[in-house]
């Protein structure tokens, strides 16, 4: 629990307000740590493949062919303790060459008359990969909270809709906008946030704090908006800055957890962020019912208060990268050292200001656009979150107008997709240790392409599931139909969603931030782009006929798993940022 506390926001200012006697971390109580890595009058050299002139014997290095993905080789000398490495590294061949604790490339030039700091050894306690079970299941949870609550805040404002419209003076249609503009708000938060999350000086924790406590404290703006234009404006300020743990969310679950058990973390992560939305009517149904619209926004305060507790107490940080620069500041201070840095640090130290505001603001994009495979299951999954905020407009036609639920039974009708998202969490996971597990290779890494099998079934899902609630929604049918037919979405949605997350944190494992940031930008532009034109196009069309043409357009989607699985290695292998090893 001491971990927690220092390694939190609430821990560094504390360090700070007692100058560094509280909360101490390890190299200032313990010397010895590190002192006998840095006692040599020169500095150690990189050979010509990135690989520092020596490595502390407590390292088992090995070099890799990266990109033939060939056997481990023995390294071209032996190591001892007088070389000058804190603590190891581990590289491959390739263009590129990586520091193993960081994923980050490694130039030779660039590591030259430079003591890089690792890990002090393979059970390294700061390492977030030997945390607790214990400490990784909390921080793993409260990932979750915080990813909940930003979702929540979608759907819930979507039970009052028609009284603030009222309110307000404005149309059905534009009453959608606060619903749109807090969807985009998510969206372009996440290719400014979540780039950010990958520089080592600021890492993680810091984006997540200073931003969720804009969300919290934006949400009064929300409550007592003057007029519709203010409402609107704040809505879209507080979804732009509870953005950054939908994008960066399942790289937090990556830090703490190894290859095998990451993609049950990512499982629960995207159920969690699936169900969110789509609770938000279930939650806030009854409130603004009998208390009004602004009751809505008052229990996602609730919420997002108490996990900015929890986020300011308790939340470490988890970036490899952010842990080890922090490292190296530590040892410099301590030893008035300036040659002292991690790999990180390295690469930032070598960029101008330019190329960090390209590579922060520009990659996200970039990935999107030039990975074939990123923009395809971009645009898929895009699709898929559409059509999940195309039921906030189409259930209340449906169970409001047909059926003649009231506000609160009409937010109940949603438990149709959260029972089938529930339901198939089961299987997956099975599916993931039975399967996915014995086809590991020895160090622990699946082959991407080995993740989508079951976004093949869940391709299917989808278009039954538009077929099957467009055509069965009348009078004449019970409204549980159409509900239980709601519930196969939720199985496609989420063996597409989460098959597709693993894969896109497989194969681009260096940028997974930042992939994972443009994934979530193009989910939030279609989540925010759906809902203007989806009551317009149920009125026209019936429920029936729009369903209709929503279900041919993810038919013509059914091929993309297939594809991918038979041919995604191939692409990746022609790819600059893809991984080519596996």
């Amino acid at each position: 629990m001491r971990d927690l506390f220092r390694d939190s926001m609430y821990g560094n200012v504390v360090r700070f307000v007692t100058r560094g006697r509280v909360f101490a971390f390890d190299e200032k109580r313990d010397a010895a740590l590190w002192e006998r890595f840095i006692d040599r009058e020169k500095s150690a050299r990189m050979d010509e493949k990135g690989v520092k002139d020596g490595t502390d014997s407590i390292a088992s290095d090995e070099t890799y062919d990266y990109e033939n993905q060939k056997s481990p080789r023995k390294p071209r000398r032996s190591y001892s303790e007088n070389d000058r490495f804190i603590p190891h590294t581990r590289t491959w061949k390739n263009a590129h060459q990586r520091n193993a604790a960081t994923g980050v490339p490694v130039d030779p030039e660039k590591g030259e008359d430079v003591t890089i700091v690792t890990w002090y050894g393979e059970d390294d306690p700061d390492n977030p990969l030997n945390w607790s079970t214990v400490k990784k299941a909390f921080i793993a949870f409260l990932i979750c909270l915080l990813t909940f609550t930003v979702n929540l805040g979608g759907g819930i404002f979507t039970s009052g809709s028609s009284q603030y419209a009222a309110q307000f003076g404005v149309s059905e249609v534009a009453a959608t906008l606060a619903l749109c503009v807090y969807t985009a708000g998510d969206g372009f938060g996440t290719m400014v946030w979540s780039p950010l999350s990958e520089n080592c000086h600021i890492g993680r924790t810091l984006v997540y704090a200073w931003t969720w406590v804009l969300f919290v404290f934006l949400q009064f703006g929300v409550v007592y908006a003057k007029n519709f234009g203010m409402l609107i404006a704040f809505r879209a300020l507080t979804g732009f800055f509870g953005s950054p743990v939908l994008g960066t969310g399942g790289a937090s679950m990556g830090d703490i957890y190894c290859s095998s058990q990451r993609v049950y973390a990512a499982t629960i992560w995207v159920l969690v962020s699936f169900c969110a939305p789509v609770m938000g009517p279930v939650i806030g149904g009854y409130a603004a019912q009998y208390k009004g619209w602004q009751w809505t926004i008052y229990e996602l305060l609730w919420i997002s208060g108490f996990a900015l507790i929890l986020l300011f107490f308790m939340l470490p940080e988890t970036s490899e990268a952010a842990i080890l620069c922090r490292r190296s500041q530590r040892i410099r201070e301590l030893t008035g050292r300036s040659d002292i840095k991690c790999a990180a640090e390295i690469e930032y130290d070598e960029k101008t200001k330019k190329e960090l505001a390209t590579e922060s603001l520009v990659r996200p994009f970039s990935l999107t656009f030039k990975e074939p495979i990123l923009f395809v299951l971009n645009l898929y999954l895009a699709l898929i979150y559409g059509l999940l905020f195309i039921w906030f407009e189409s259930f209340t036609i449906v169970f409001g107008e047909i059926y003649g639920f009231n506000l609160g039974a009409e937010g109940l009708s949603f438990l149709g997709i959260v029972i089938g998202a529930l339901f198939v969490v089961s299987p997956l996971l099975l599916f993931q240790y039975y399967t996915q597990n014995t086809r590991l290779n020895k160090n622990g890494e699946l082959k991407p392409e080995l993740h989508l099998p079951p976004a093949t079934v869940g391709a299917l899902c989808v278009p039954i599931c538009l077929f099957w609630f467009g055509w069965t929604s009348r009078p004449q049918i019970h409204w549980i139909v159409p509900i239980v037919g709601s519930s196969f979405f939720a199985i496609g949605a989420m063996l597409l969603q989460c098959s597709v997350v693993a894969y896109i944190g497989d194969a681009y494992p260096q940028y997974a931030a930042s992939a994972l940031a443009g994934n979530n930008f193009w989910r939030a532009l279609f989540g925010a782009g759906f809902p203007m034109f989806a009551t317009a196009m149920y009125r026209k069309l019936g429920v029936d006929g729009a369903s209709s043409l929503l279900g041919v357009i993810s038919v013509l989607f059914v091929p993309v798993p297939f594809f991918l699985y038979s041919y995604g290695a191939r692409i990746r292998k022609a790819s600059k940022t893809a991984r080519h090893d596996l």
